[in-house]
């Protein structure tokens, strides 16, 4: 089993047992998805900050090596909230947009933000990871569940003494958090327990003996916990099949005979922690990627003079939406360099020097010279305007209005004459401004006139 998973790629078997290294596939992903947020491409309900439906799907096409099932999405609907909760995307309305913290991240290792996602998700994960466990009902009742900060982290502190490079099947690591101690408990109190049910509110109560058992609540709550979040940032290699009729430890619940399976995640069998699990998990200091994992590929694109991008090789999905951020595609394998697509680049917030490390890696010779020119060009004249940020303009009744206020002693510090008759302050100084303006005699409207 370590053989097959040592390769860098995961092989599916006969009886669709799939063994998947996931760290080379995170370590793209996260980069993909940070560039599709950037594009715009990403929304959000405003409500409940859970992609939608589109966005999963768009999620999913930029994913290495796809999501682990074809039909249930799993990495594609974390992802979206992994960076919200890491602070690396925000809403704009229903848009999910980078933050600077985001747009950062592009030009860092991406183990480093892999890292800084599982902390953030630890600490303030955006959901509760059972309402993924869509057939366990009667979660949304008052006073019903326990802390998911309390569970998450629980679960967390377990998967972190897992042995690093060594199989653990998930039944074991069951086992393993009852006699340790952590055990994420779920249901408030036994109370609590009879408000949770499966199919049917009163049959299918789990507050009847043997219906909680250990693996139904605790069990599944850890398994969302360890498929879709550790496992989607590649803190663990995962050994897993088709959820259906994976797991019958649910069967004897009333009312289960026409379901496939309890949840999406039943088909996780084993895990094992890999160097980046280890790392973001704090038992490592460093971090060294495995050479497949490394997507910067030389010789891949080739630069011309005519200011065109022609890809040779292969190109991860991050790097096609790197293209996508700063050039024009011209045809399937070109993209065209322009004033005006690094112009909006820079708009976004994107800089030009993650561009020239980009190609200087992946280009097959050296930039031609008209290729540096138009980027020292376009950096030259981004950086001869200034924002210096929103102010109030005043406009005064005549010239001497406006020049006894702005070289008046308490009135001259906060604001700024424009023109004969004008005087910009700025918005966090606006209410001193106000202040000393009264003392001066004058009094400034409260609104602009209609």
């Amino acid at each position: 089993m370590n053989a097959e998973a040592d390769a860098g790629r995961f092989d599916t078997r006969e009886d669709d047992q799939t063994i998947r290294p996931t760290q080379a596939e995170a370590l793209a992903s996260v980069l993909a998805v940070l560039h599709l947020c950037g594009a715009g491409k990403l929304r959000c309900s405003e409500k409940t900050q859970r992609p939608a439906a589109a966005t999963v799907a768009a999620v999913a096409e930029v994913l290495a090596g796809g999501d682990f099932y074809a039909t249930e999405p799993i990495a594609a609907f974390a992802w979206p909230l992994l960076i919200q909760a890491g602070g690396l995307a925000e809403l704009a309305g229903s848009r999910l947009q980078l933050t600077a913290k985001g747009r950062a991240a592009l030009g860092q290792p991406p183990a480093e933000t892999i890292r800084a996602l599982w902390r953030s998700w630890v600490g303030k994960a955006l959901i509760d990871e059972l309402s993924r466990v869509e057939h366990i009902k009667g979660q949304r009742t008052a006073n019903t569940l326990t802390s998911a900060k309390t569970r998450r982290q629980t679960v967390a502190t377990a998967l972190a003494r897992c042995p690093v490079g060594e199989w653990v099947p998930v039944d074991d690591l069951f086992t393993r958090m009852q006699r340790g101690g952590l055990s994420p408990s779920v249901a408030r109190s036994e109370r609590a327990l009879w408000r949770l049910y499966l199919t049917d509110a009163q049959y299918g109560s789990l507050g009847y003996a043997g219906f909680a058992d250990w693996p139904i609540l605790e069990g599944r709550y850890t398994l969302v916990v360890l498929f879709e979040y550790a496992g989607t940032l590649g803190l663990f290699d995962l050994d897993y099949t088709d959820p259906a009729g994976a797991r019958d430890d649910f069967r004897s619940n009333w009312g289960t005979d026409e379901l496939d399976y309890l949840s999406r995640y039943d088909g996780l069998r084993a895990v094992r922690l890999n160097p980046l699990g280890a790392y973001a998990l704090g038992l490592t200091d460093r971090y060294q990627p495995p050479a497949a994992s490394d997507t910067a590929v030389a010789g891949s694109l080739k630069v011309l003079p005519n200011l065109d991008i022609v890809v040779t090789g292969e190109l991860p999905p991050a790097d096609r939406l790197m293209l996508d951020t700063y050039a024009q595609r011209t045809a399937d394998r070109v993209w065209a360099l322009r004033e005006a697509t690094l112009l909006a680049a820079l708009d976004a917030g994107r800089g030009l020097d993650q561009l020239r490390a980009f190609l200087a890696v992946r280009a097959t010779h050296e930039l031609p010279n008209p290729v540096t020119t138009l980027l020292a060009d376009v950096t030259d004249r981004a950086g001869r305007l200034g924002n210096l940020g929103v102010v109030r303009l005043v406009e005064c009744a005549d010239p001497a209005l406006a020049a006894l206020i702005a070289n008046d002693r308490r009135l001259r510090g906060l604001c700024q004459p424009i023109g004969d008759r004008h005087v910009a302050v700025a918005i966090d100084r606006e209410a001193q401004f106000r202040k000393a303006l009264r003392a001066l005699g004058h009094l400034l409207p409260a609104d602009p006139p209609a």
